[in-house]
């Protein structure tokens, strides 16, 4: 079987759960006989895809040429999009392929690809739920929704996420929805030091609007008031905003909670490290840091919606979506109870075995061999 894979998500993600998912995917499938894995990409800066065997020689010639580029200041990112486009779009006239694969929502192919099949994975929905907080929400929607109709088989990263789409589009087809959970690919060894306090609750990504870091700060400020050992520690993200520092200086709360920039080899020891590990969004597809601090033993406080529940399992410490009082008094009896910690770390560590990249592959290869069989 030979699969067109679209180069879009490598394009715009440097790091990202979705170029993420189907590296991993990819990169299993390429080791199978009889399966050949082509992705028309011109250059990328993806790290994910860079230290994979998908990326081939000819990729990484062009690496030199364009980083220099990137150096002197000259922005690449629109050409390397259009030539990586060019060259999906030769691929695809060529027609010598059994599936196409799109790793977004954009709609390019659709002129190109000549009534062959496609599957879909649908990932989310962030931009119906909550439309407000995208510039592009009425274009994603518009083409997801174009894209689903069309496509041969949707794969789902969670059975919430299925249930969303059948609730929020009733004229797609159901029976053609098909779950796939993700697996973990986090690096737990301890290769390097990472300078952490000794005492601290976790943060992991991006912290605007839905992710709720405001609520975690208003609901834990008095914790962190009460005891001047205990910090919270933001992985990633990027650095404060204005507004975020300002938050952080209405509850007095300057130099108790930190943000930290980390490597992809370190961020494991943030999770082994922690107390516990908190999740305050209001919504996610699947949610990949749940994994990661499961595979790490941290236990894990989170809310009790979206697709929480069915990923963390009874390894879950889950607190009511907007109650501030029970988020505080959750992150308590976990941070102050070393048998509870054992107790969910262990159930952790049990959990995370149900999701590998693995079973993934082999589930998504046997719903591209079913959408490729479906056309013929």
């Amino acid at each position: 079987m030979k699969i067109l894979v679209d180069p879009q998500i490598y394009n715009s993600q440097v790091y990202g759960g979705v170029s993420r998912y189907y590296t991993e995917v990819f990169s299993q499938l390429s080791t199978k006989d009889g399966v050949q894995i082509e992705i028309p990409i011109f250059f990328s800066k993806n790290e994910y895809l860079k230290i994979s065997s998908l990326y081939k020689k000819e990729h990484r010639r062009f690496n030199a040429i364009l980083n220099l580029m990137s150096n002197l200041g000259i922005s690449t990112r629109k050409m390397v999009k259009k030539r990586s486009k060019k060259k999906a779009i030769t691929a695809l006239k060529k027609q010598k392929y059994d599936i196409f694969i799109p790793t977004y929502y954009d709609t390019y192919f659709l002129d190109y690809i000549n009534g062959n099949p496609y599957v879909l994975t649908v990932y989310d929905m962030i931009h119906e739920l909550f439309p407000q907080y995208f510039n592009d929400a009425k274009e994603i929607v518009a083409n997801k929704l174009l894209l689903m109709q069309k496509a041969a088989k949707i794969i789902a990263v969670s059975h919430n996420t299925k249930k969303d789409i059948i609730k929020l589009y009733p004229d797609i087809d159901a029976s053609k929805i098909e779950v796939v959970y993700h697996g973990s690919s986090i690096n737990i060894t301890e290769s390097k030091a990472v300078d952490l306090p000794d005492n601290y609750i976790l943060f992991v990504g991006v912290r605007d609007h839905y992710k709720n870091f405001d609520f975690l700060i208003a609901s834990i400020a008095s914790l962190l008031q009460e005891d001047k050992t205990l910090q919270l520690v933001c992985a990633g993200g990027g650095m404060f905003t204005t507004k975020e520092i300002e938050l952080l200086e209405k509850y007095d709360l300057n130099g108790r909670v930190l943000q930290k920039s980390f490597k992809e080899d370190e961020l494991g020891q943030f999770y082994k490290k922690a107390k516990c590990f908190v999740f305050p969004s209001a919504y996610e597809g699947f949610g990949i840091p749940v994994l990661e601090a499961m595979a790490c033993g941290c236990p894990i406080v989170l809310t009790n919606n979206s697709s929480f529940p069915e990923v963390a399992g009874d390894a879950g410490i889950f607190y009511e979506l907007g109650n501030m009082s029970d988020l505080k008094e959750k992150i308590e009896w976990v941070t102050y109870n070393v048998n509870v910690r054992a107790e969910y770390s262990a159930k952790g560590l049990q959990q995370v075995q149900k999701f590998t990249w693995m079973d993934a592959a082999e589930k998504c290869f046997a719903i591209y061999k079913e959408a490729a069989i479906q056309n013929k």
